[in-house]
């Protein structure tokens, strides 16, 4: 199974057009591909002050708080608190949303798949075993709080705090050892209508 490690100090960081923060491109689908013609997209922004996030029209979105306070996201009017005790909000990219920070900077990992061509699910694993789910094409284990270890075809892949494991899809168990929590995203081709 062919699986990459994305370290997470190797990430080209880039300001925000707003200025409101910098981003960092984890993987993208097609390679080379922008913000107006990705099929998929995995980022992590640093968010620094309050304000309008992008518009992304026909763009699914996860946003998961992975490091500082908090946020609260204002969507369409209507508010949701994203912190330690639910760091998790998925949304559409068409949404007007703003941000505004609980208490200091935050860095948090976007996922984004476009509409009619891919979807994605996000869940929280820790140590044991993880299965994938059927129709997967690709998946992304972030650690989060801790190094955590990933077995696959009797290959370790050692991760530290942010970093990526990147995997093709498999219907093997995948192995997880580590102290603390992971993210694990699963994205899939949309089935022909």
């Amino acid at each position: 199974m062919m699986a990459s490690v994305i370290r997470n100090e190797d990430l080209v960081r880039v300001p925000w057009k707003n200025g409101g923060g910098t981003t960092a491109e984890v993987a993208a689908f097609p390679e080379g591909s922008g913000f107006d013609t990705f099929g998929w997209r995995i980022s992590m922004a640093d968010v620094a002050s309050d304000g309008p996030f992008s518009l992304f029209p026909g763009i699914d979105r996860t946003l998961i708080v992975v490091e500082g306070n908090g946020i609260e996201l204002d969507v369409e009017g209507i508010a949701y608190r994203l912190d330690k005790a639910s760091p998790k909000l998925s949304f559409s990219g068409d949404d007007i949303t703003t941000g505004r920070l609980l208490g200091g900077p935050i860095r948090d990992l976007n996922v984004m798949t476009r509409r009619g061509q891919f979807h994605h699910r996000t869940r929280f694993v820790e140590s044991g075993v993880a299965l994938l789910a059927e129709g997967t094409d690709v998946a992304f284990l972030v650690a989060l709080d801790g190094s955590f270890d990933v077995t696959l075809d009797s290959t370790i892949h050692s991760l530290q705090v942010l970093d990526t494991l990147m995997l093709e899809a498999t219907q093997d168990l995948v192995l997880l050892s580590g102290t603390g929590r992971a993210i694990l995203v699963e994205i899939a081709p949309e089935a022909p209508a």
